[in-house]
């Protein structure tokens, strides 16, 4: 193993008993290969928390080494030579002194995901669902993507020796295409929307006999996205902020960090407070938003999505009903931001904090300005944002001044720069 950490791990570290359906409640068992349930809704993992109250501590996480797997208890995977990793670190939390001081706020933290194995938040999920194909012995995985989970999905799959297939909307950007590509996925441009890519891979299942790894429609990625609210408990002293922003495609984070929370306090490592979670999205594609502000379990399909933010360029999402299940039960909201907002928030940050958010990471800190605009975000709450992906992987302004070393330097011009 390459994580310093599993290294005398015992066999088995996993305490997951079996998985439910999210909608039912119907029982199923652990130990096998599953995507949706019996009434076509996500599956979720279980585990005997009774069993680890007590036993899962704060000293025993403390001495751990500081990476995704120290909460091998929580997570589903067994048996310790099944673990794929490529070093999954636990993601810095970064104060914004001067931001929260320009807006009159009392803090504001920027939860990084970009220093993650491939750039992005991708890798946790990504890790965990090529984890438990190792463990149950498969070979061909496929997904939809908008970019950086194609990206995950082929580096762990190349790590693991699984053979991978991705279908991305003809837009995605190109380094996520060529980076899909380089880690040895076979990967299309499709001429549709990602839910439409997602059909693709449905269809191909009995000719291709690969295994579907689409956002929700198996039950791990969740358990590895469920570690950004466990990191972020305890990088705060076993408290949740009061307001967690998160930005909301498929929503496997949001759900994953609300699943993760209610662990945690029935083990005994946090109290009954919840942050409030506020699903962002772009005003281009903002099904949740409208399902939200309707009062309604599920969302109806988002027709002509349109924006920047490709992560959260997601029409209709499986697992809507948790998504705002989730927001409803925390006394959070949804709320959208047009794209010039997200093109400013990055721009504010890189220039002001230093920190190059993805356009996703920026909606959020657009959609905190809003909240402490409209009075739904108190200047007093800590909140939290989410950067879901290195900033480095996106286009960036042109830079365009030049300057010529062999005639004289107009010094005055440089400083009015």
């Amino acid at each position: 193993m390459h994580d310093p950490d599993l290294h005398g791990v015992p066999e088995t570290r996993s305490f997951a008993t079996h998985l439910e359906c999210s909608m039912t409640g119907e029982r199923y068992p652990a130990d096998v290969p599953h995507n949706l349930s019996r009434a076509g809704r996500p599956l979720l993992v279980r585990y005997d928390l009774e069993a680890l109250s007590g036993r899962l501590t704060k000293e025993v996480l403390a001495a751990r080494a500081p990476t995704l797997w120290k909460w091998r208890e929580l997570l589903p995977v067994r048996r310790r030579e099944n673990v794929v990793t490529l070093g999954e670190v636990v993601t810095p939390l970064v104060s914004c002194p001067r931001l929260a001081a320009r807006h009159g706020a009392r803090t504001l933290l920027v939860k990084d995901e970009g220093r993650l194995p491939t750039g992005s938040f991708k890798a946790r999920g990504l890790v965990m669902a090529v984890s438990m194909a190792k463990e149950f012995g498969i070979r061909r995985m496929a997904m939809p993507s908008n970019g950086n989970a194609g990206a995950a999905l082929a580096a762990y799959c190349a790590r693991a020796g699984i053979e991978s297939y991705v279908f991305c909307p003809e837009d995605t950007p190109e380094v996520n295409l060529r980076e899909i590509a380089l880690q040895g996925a076979k990967v299309w441009r499709v001429n549709g929307y990602i839910d439409e890519c997602g059909r693709i891979v449905a269809a191909g299942r009995e000719e291709m006999g690969w295994f579907d790894v689409s956002t929700l429609k198996e039950p791990y990625r969740l358990e590895g996205k469920k570690t950004m609210g466990l990191e972020l408990a305890e990088q705060l002293g076993w408290e949740v902020p009061d307001v967690i922003l998160y930005p909301t495609g498929g929503g496997t984070g949001l759900i994953g960090m609300w699943k993760g929370f209610a662990e945690l306090e029935a083990i005994g490592l946090i109290g009954r407070k919840r942050p409030r979670m506020v699903a962002v999205q772009a005003a281009g594609c903002a099904p949740m938003v409208k399902a939200w502000q309707e009062g309604a379990e599920h969302a109806t399909r988002w027709e002509n999505a349109r924006t920047i933010a490709m992560g959260v360029r997601v029409p209709q999402a499986v697992g809507d009903f948790l998504i705002l299940r989730a927001v409803r039960d925390s006394g959070g909201y949804a709320v959208a931001v047009e794209d010039e907002a997200i093109l400013a928030a990055g721009a504010e940050m890189a220039r002001e904090e230093g920190l190059l958010l993805c356009p996703e990471g920026a909606a959020t800190y657009a959609a905190w300005k809003q909240g402490l605009a409209d009075g739904r975000i108190g200047r007093e709450e800590r909140c939290v944002l989410f950067n879901c992906a290195s900033g480095l992987k996106y286009p960036m302004p042109e830079m365009t001044r030049r300057l010529d070393r062999t005639q004289p330097i107009d010094w005055a011009a440089l400083r009015a720069a």
